[in-house]
């Protein structure tokens, strides 16, 4: 079959864990290699996004909050499953099913005359074999696999408008390919990503301040930090579910991972040499997995790794940011009372960062209360299944 034209505009959904949505509209417009993205509007769960092919290979190459871009192959009324089979079977799987790929359908059914998700995904794989000539065989897709595996079809229905999606990421966005070792309780790179850009960090900067995590733990939001400073592209070293796809154009991903490593190599020119970026932990065995993480995604040499307790970090003089996610309780310390490490908190960054600006990453306003510092609690976001807070001020 002959390859379509790669300019028609296709309809994208960028899918964030709950919170992350607003920050990652900002991120889209700040990334000037997004410049072909036309952004719609953040909603709940994502943004939606218009833009050609090359857009959005972009996407999935530099977009660093997001968890998946999705494709929105469809939207069409169906009340009975006889106009859903029918109208599914109009779209162009063609173009994003090669022969002999399995799929993954996921169904949801909200307030809609067809409510039998099962029964639904029957006669969605009814229709793409009417497209196709013979139907899909199924597959579990596994989001955490870095291996080429079934094409994920995302379909909802919703006061019987049936929207039809095709996952273009794969495996998800946050496994960059660097996190090889993890300390406790890991955060995920997306959400380290979105906690840097909540922050107000301005690492874009001709000179990004310096910027310090007293509790870096396997070194996620350093190795984001420095990543997101230097303009690497998060997705520059891994695989794509589109890279499979009939109307994959190698020409078009090739241009922009050249675009994408022209402006890394500016930047670290630029840059690099003045970046202050510290990281610590009093975790020996934390600091190894940090420095090892580090590495891996290129970005070793301008970051500070150090074993340390908090009380024996040394920042430096000229004020920056202290990004970090400190133990809350339920995923490190069983519950335990950590009112006094948070008072420590407190205490330690009034003594070494006046004039700082703070973020903290909790779970617990009343344990941000015991820092003694004037936080604002007001964003929140999901990691791993616990509603945490984005705690944000100044150091006075």
């Amino acid at each position: 079959m002959a390859r379509r034209s790669q300019t028609p505009m296709l309809e994208l959904f960028a899918v964030t864990a709950p919170g992350l949505a607003p920050l990652c509209r900002e991120e889209i417009r700040q990334q000037p290699l997004l410049a072909g993205l036309s952004q719609v509007e953040a909603e709940a769960g994502g943004v939606i996004l218009r833009g050609d092919f090359a857009a959005l290979y972009r996407a999935n190459l530099h977009l660093r909050t997001p968890s998946r871009i999705l494709v929105r192959l469809g939207e069409f009324h169906a009340e009975n499953f006889s106009q859903l089979q029918s109208r599914a079977a109009l779209l162009a799987w063609e173009g994003f099913l090669p022969p002999g790929v399995a799929v993954d359908l996921r169904v949801t059914c909200h307030k809609s005359r067809l409510y039998h998700t099962g029964a639904v995904a029957e006669r969605v794989t009814n229709a793409i074999g009417d497209r196709l000539g013979r139907p899909p065989s199924h597959h579990k897709h596994d989001e955490e696999s870095d291996a080429p595996g079934a094409q994920l079809v995302v379909v909802r229905l919703l006061h019987d408008t049936c929207t039809i999606s095709l996952d273009a990421s794969g495996a998800l966005l946050h496994r960059r390919g660097y996190r090889l070792a993890t300390a406790k309780a890991p955060l995920r790179e997306t959400l380290a990503a979105g906690l840097l850009l909540a922050s107000g960090w301005e690492a874009t900067s001709a000179t990004p301040p310096p910027l310090l995590d007293p509790f870096c733990g396997a070194g996620t939001i350093a190795t984001e930090a420095a990543m997101l400073a230097l303009q690497l592209a998060p997705g520059r070293h891994r695989r794509f579910a589109f890279m499979d796809w009939p109307d994959f154009n190698a020409a078009i991903w090739q241009t922009a991972l050249e675009e994408a490593d022209a402006r890394a190599q500016a930047r670290r020119g630029e840059v690099g040499a003045s970046l202050v970026l510290q990281a610590s932990d009093r975790d020996a065995g934390a600091i190894e997995a940090a420095q090892a993480n580090a590495q891996r995604a290129g970005v070793e040499d301008v970051i500070a790794f150090t074993c340390c307790a908090l009380s024996a970090i040394t920042p430096p003089a000229t004020p920056g940011h202290v990004v970090t996610n400190p133990p809350y309780g339920q995923r490190v310390r069983g519950g335990a009372d950590l009112r006094n490490l948070y008072a420590q908190i407190g205490k330690v960054l009034r003594a070494h960062c006046p004039g700082w600006q703070v973020t903290l990453l909790g779970a617990d306003r009343a344990l941000m209360g015991q820092t003694g510092l004037r936080l604002d609690t007001s964003l929140t976001f999901v990691n791993g299944g616990i509603d945490v807070i984005v705690a944000r001020g100044a150091v006075d």
